[in-house]
């Protein structure tokens, strides 16, 4: 058990210490000399984060950065889990909608932006659009998915006790598709995180894509590295978050009492 919790730390500890003694030789020493790739080098970058922070930007960005994202995956969240439940529940809906859900979803969230900037011009309305046309399809098919893998007899003997439907999906749907439903969550979180930036990046003024093209255009490339770097670890940050919140966790059956201690509870009561 020591060797294990020990090499759970060793080893990634070890894969972060290669990654950036790879990174500082490609741009600290294979190229020393040209003055673009040097700047993106660690000992240019992580300095560019501290400040960052101190100038009272980074925390701003962050905060904007990440209540677009909690506002796309809610709205995302809402719209994929009744979609998904219609989907599940019902046969010939899903047969009749699945060559047009299956079209837009491969479709890549980016291509949506000329028509949301269209549509709701700039500001944080078309990063919520993008956000959601990103996030929705994981949740709803990943639901769709949990609802049809429900036993049948269940929704028949609830059926038969005259449960109503909101009875029926708070007790054995939701119950049942817990699990899916929870990848779908984690899914579409990955994959908002991912599409956030570059959707940050157009028409909007704040925000961790936004500064990163500000730095860009100021020629800070080392600022540049610096976000990329807030980028990756808030992005690891959320999805450790979310693998330790929304994995299903099994419950540790509970020891059954020995006649000493049932009589010893008794007593004490």
């Amino acid at each position: 058990m020591k060797s294990q919790r020990l090499a759970a730390v060793v080893l990634p500890a070890g894969a972060i210490a290669v990654s950036v003694t790879a990174w500082w030789l490609v741009t600290g020493v294979w190229a020393a000399d040209d003055r673009l790739l040097s700047a993106f080098a660690p000992q240019h970058a992580i300095p560019a984060v501290v400040r960052l922070a101190e100038q009272g930007v980074l925390g701003q960005d962050i905060a904007t950065s990440l209540w677009r994202l909690l506002v796309g995956l809610l709205t995302a969240g809402v719209v994929g889990v009744a979609l998904g439940l219609a989907l599940g529940a019902s046969y010939l809906l899903d047969t009749a909608t699945r060559p047009v859900f299956q079209f837009l979803r491969m479709i890549s969230p980016l291509s949506w932006a000329p028509v949301a900037i269209g549509l709701y011009g700039i500001g944080h309305r078309p990063v919520y659009f993008l956000i959601v046309a990103a996030a929705v399809w994981p949740v709803a098919l990943n639901t769709a998915q949990g609802v049809r893998a429900i036993d049948h007899k269940l929704l028949l003997v609830a059926r038969s006790l005259g449960a109503s439907r909101m009875e029926t999906l708070s007790t054995i749907v939701f119950p049942a598709i817990r699990g899916h439903l929870l990848t779908g969550l984690r899914l579409a979180l990955g994959i908002g995180w991912v599409v956030l930036v570059p959707a940050e990046m157009l028409g909007v003024t704040s925000g961790l894509g936004y500064e990163i093209l500000n730095s860009r255009d100021q020629l800070a490339y080392d600022q540049v590295m610096a976000l990329i770097l807030v980028i990756g670890l808030l992005g690891y940050l959320l999805d450790t978050l979310a693998r330790w919140t929304l994995t299903p966790r099994r419950r540790t059956p509970r020891r059954p009492a020995t006649p000493g201690e049932f009589r010893t509870t008794l007593v004490s009561q």
